[in-house]
């Protein structure tokens, strides 16, 4: 069986870091030549390419960052284990990537990463990235990403290199929110027939829990705006004056503060977060320890 050569790889890795072959040749005390031949025997040993030439700049390809996420891993934890056995130094920190859903609550997101912000000694550095649900799944994918925070429904994954590991973090009943003096003080719908809202778009799974709430009573909800990032539904349930239906943890401060009230809570309809993982041999430590956290805590 062949085995990957690890020299050919760390002379990829550095020149990925680097970005400038004519500088890690230097460092090493190689030539040009030597070193381009080296990475070429492992685009040869992986079968694709891992670098393209762009105005005299080398880029990584599709292929080329995946390996080197790979390689990022391997050469860094070699690193950490020389220092560790040779001089007894715990690594500083980790490194944690998470990334969240563009639309979904910055209140819950930071409730989430509550832990870190509070941590002391600085032994976990982390950093966020808000994309779209097909960006993220596709980011897990590659690595670039250690655990992703939706509160969608997890789709099907369609590579056989992508088994999704989906966790229930939270589930938070839904709402009817409005200003302090919007209370029509009757159960709905009575009293709501002139009231104007704001809500998530049609296709948004909060919208379609109330859209079915409303249809056991046959109310149709006057809509004043539509909105499906959930920072943006905030400031327009602040400002405008119409009522909306949310989690409360995405006004959490505005009911502290009195500007929103809460009218009422609807029975039986939730909303979900989720964690979503990949298996990994160097998952961090601490996305353990944020997963095992009781769902109260998220609140």
């Amino acid at each position: 069986m062949s085995r990957l050569n690890y020299h050919h790889l760390y002379y990829f890795w550095r020149v990925a870091r680097e970005g400038k072959l004519t500088r890690v040749a230097e460092t090493l005390h190689l030539s040009q030549s030597a070193l381009s031949a080296q990475i070429r025997k492992l685009e040869d040993r992986m079968g694709k390419p891992l670098f393209e030439r762009r105005h005299r700049a080398l880029v990584l390809t599709e292929a080329g960052r995946r390996v080197f996420n790979y390689a990022e891993v391997i050469f860094t934890k070699g690193e950490e284990l020389e220092s560790l056995i040779s001089r007894g130094i715990e690594p500083e920190y980790q490194r944690l990537r998470i990334g969240t859903l563009s639309t979904m609550s910055r209140n819950f997101i930071e409730g989430f990463i509550a832990p870190l912000l509070n941590q002391s000694g600085q032994r976990v550095h982390f950093s966020l990235h808000a994309r779209d649900m097909a960006n993220l799944l596709d980011g897990l994918a590659r690595h670039e990403l250690d655990v992703v925070l939706t509160n969608t429904q997890m789709p099907p994954s369609d590579s056989p290199d992508a088994s999704w590991q989906s966790q229930l973090l939270a589930r938070q009943p839904l709402s009817i929110i409005g200003p302090p003096d919007s209370t029509p003080g009757r159960p709905f719908p009575e009293g709501f027939d002139d009231m104007r809202w704001v809500l998530p778009g049609e296709h948004h799974e909060i919208r379609r829990a109330f859209d079915g709430h409303c249809s056991l009573y046959q109310y149709r909800p006057k809509i004043l705006a539509e909105a499906d990032d959930m920072a943006m539904l905030r400031l327009l349930a602040r400002d405008s004056g119409a009522l909306s239906v949310m989690p409360e943890v995405v006004v959490k401060d505005e009911l502290q503060q009195g500007r929103l009230t809460r009218l009422e809570q609807l029975p039986n309809v939730y909303e979900n977060f989720y964690a979503i993982t990949l298996p990994r041999e160097f998952m961090p430590g601490i996305v353990s320890e944020l997963l095992a956290r009781p769902l109260k805590d998220m609140a």
